[in-house]
């Protein structure tokens, strides 16, 4: 089986020969793997990844624009920008360009490649900040439907290109939780957020591509409203923010696969090697054989060390396998 044949299979709840494999390794620990073992491709070959998060994708928005009604405005808000050009056009083939080199150097090893996509509520996090947006939920919600339905348009369209780029599957990140509590009212997610998303997931669906999301943080007060949307994938399932995996076998398991597992706020990177290798036979206990995709929660932090790093994935490997 290629990587994409056994991340496709584990997806739609198939058999498989193994379970598959992958981790966010390379945002902060690029300079220590690259030392160690040549390059981060050279790591992830060497333990056989089965999957490939690609990013470099087109920027959204128009950034001179937003810093320039930024500056002339004491207090940036949603009203002064939903009547405004603010959003970059997405045909623009070339800025494509990366992500098509990506996909063809994954492709070559036979991997699942999935395209990381903005989702609403933790895009617009970036240019409002998270504390003013959780307050123009309640303050704007008009304009901030107005502002999401633009995006989720936008979104509509990159994901016609990263389809004809050969992608399997787009990858919705838009962080809901904090660490015991969704960040805002389930009401307020139905009404300004499962909209726009059930359109660019439905939309991908019809191109012929999974949908799956990450979301940091416990959001199991809108967990039937996220197999509502159709989703096939859910990452992290973060058990470390009370999301148990008991949850998900008993209620969710046919509705969604799961991509994660090996957590680094509470495991990789922190627990003494022992007690690490503990932690990870513990969850391939629970999920080996299940719709699960091994994987971190988030990426690796660079308090990570590489002989950690390296024990953790030669585990994984062993294990995947037995």
């Amino acid at each position: 089986m290629t990587g994409t044949e056994r991340v496709r299979n584990v997806i739609l709840g198939k058999p498989v020969d193994r379970q598959p494999i992958y981790g966010w390794v390379s945002a902060n620990l690029s300079e220590q793997i690259s030392e160690k073992w040549g390059s981060v491709a050279a790591f992830e070959d060497a333990y056989e990844f089965d999957a490939a998060h690609i990013f470099g994708v087109p920027d959204t928005f128009v950034r001179p624009l937003i810093e320039k009604i930024q500056a002339e405005n004491e207090e940036f808000t949603p009203d002064l920008i939903v009547d405004e050009p603010v959003f970059t056009d997405p045909d623009r083939e070339e800025d494509y360009d990366y992500m098509r080199r990506e996909i063809a150097f994954h492709k070559e090893r036979g991997r699942f490649c999935y395209v990381q996509a903005p989702g609403f509520f933790e895009h617009f996090n970036g240019i409002f900040g998270i504390e003013n947006h959780l307050l123009y939920l309640a303050m704007y919600p008009d304009e901030l439907n107005e502002l999401y339905a633009k995006q989720a348009e936008w979104t509509v369209h990159f994901i016609d290109h990263c389809v004809a780029a050969g992608v399997d599957m787009i990858h919705f990140s838009d962080d809901w939780g904090s660490q015991n509590n969704l960040l805002f009212s389930p009401k307020t997610w139905w009404e300004l957020i499962y909209p726009h998303m059930k359109k660019v997931v439905d939309h991908a669906h019809a191109c012929g591509v999974f949908a799956s999301l990450h979301s940091d943080g416990c959001v199991e007060k809108v967990v039937d409203g996220i197999a509502k949307l159709g989703l096939d994938v859910v990452h992290p399932w973060q058990e470390s923010a009370g999301m148990s995996y008991d949850l998900y076998l008993n209620n969710y398991a046919d509705k969604f696969a799961i991509l994660g597992g090996v957590c680094v706020q509470s495991a990789l990177g922190i627990l003494p090697q022992p007690q690490l290798e503990a932690e990870i036979r513990r969850v391939f206990g629970l999920l080996k054989g299940k719709r699960w995709i091994c994987c971190t929660t988030h990426f690796v932090q660079d308090h990570c060390s590489i002989e950690d790093l390296t024990f953790a994935y030669d585990l994984i490997y062993k294990l995947a396998r037995e």
